[in-house]
């Protein structure tokens, strides 16, 4: 066993999730939430992703051939919901309509859309899973590989525990300025995130 492949995974996996980069995306998905909120919110995305990054490990280019989906197809339709859920982050429509239905958080739950996928099990995390799962056979690299990628969900939660003390720390006008540059730089992913499908595709 190869102890560098598992580093290498565990890596690979950190970049492309992005934890660090996802705490603050994670404080202006969730204004005006306590940090009891925050926390459920945040540990649900966290399962939610962690259950669709080991099913595309073990069995996700089957399950997207058998449908008839291309990795090419799967990353633009990521691109195309994230430039949606940016929009919202640039126009403040997520908190309006938060504070229009008394912040009942079971109204607009960011947990499963966008946070769990496409931002945490997003097009290139699930197919980063795919090629890490395919680069050996046997379950124990299966295993390994799962395990670099909790690691790095873990990582994530203990910064999403931040992100209340951080939104304390912005406050109201500082919160919706990053919501705004970060709706921006989303927005901007989301593009990168079709280039690089029609690019897979052949179709530029």
């Amino acid at each position: 066993m190869d102890i560098a492949v598992y580093i290498t995974a565990f890596v690979t996996l950190f970049v492309v999730i992005d934890p660090v980069g996802l705490a603050p995306i994670f404080v202006a998905l969730t204004p005006g939430m306590s940090a009891a909120e925050r926390r459920r919110i945040g540990f649900r995305a966290l399962v939610i992703a962690g259950i669709l990054m080991m099913l595309f490990g073990l069995a996700g280019e089957a399950i997207l051939s058998a449908i008839g989906i291309s990795l090419p197809a799967f990353r633009i339709a990521g691109g195309v919901l994230l430039f949606l859920t940016a929009l919202d982050m640039l126009f403040e429509r997520r908190t309006e309509r938060r504070e229009g239905q008394g912040h009942d958080d079971r109204a607009d739950d960011p947990s499963v859309f966008p946070l769990a996928m496409p931002l945490l099990a997003g097009p290139g995390a699930l197919a980063t899973m795919i090629l890490l799962a395919g680069q050996q056979d046997g379950w124990l690299h299966l295993a390994l590989i799962n395990i670099a990628m909790l690691l790095v969900l873990v990582i994530a939660m203990l910064l999403f525990h931040l992100a209340t003390p951080l939104a304390h720390a912005l406050g109201r006008t500082g919160t919706m300025v990053v919501t705004r540059l970060l709706g921006m730089l989303l927005a901007a992913l989301s593009i990168q995130f079709v280039i690089d499908g029609l690019k897979g595709s052949g179709l530029v």
